[in-house]
């Protein structure tokens, strides 16, 4: 997901997408951990968008203060 597209959501969507993503980050280790993993890179995308929400989130608290 662009950043664009995540500075239109809500703090609470943000939030939600965090939590989603979080969720699949687990779910990747785990598969990595057992050798299920198809494609090694998503692991890598995975944490890359983590930062991307973290980092707007971060931004717009920063603004309202």
């Amino acid at each position: 997901m662009k950043a664009s597209e995540l500075r239109q959501k809500t703090k609470d969507d943000l939030i939600a997408v965090l939590v989603e993503l979080s969720k699949e980050q687990f779910n990747l280790r785990m598969q990595k951990g057992t050798g299920q993993l198809a494609k090694p890179n998503e692991i890598k995308r995975v944490r890359r968008e983590i930062a991307r929400v973290k980092t707007i989130i971060n931004e717009s608290a920063s603004a309202a203060v």
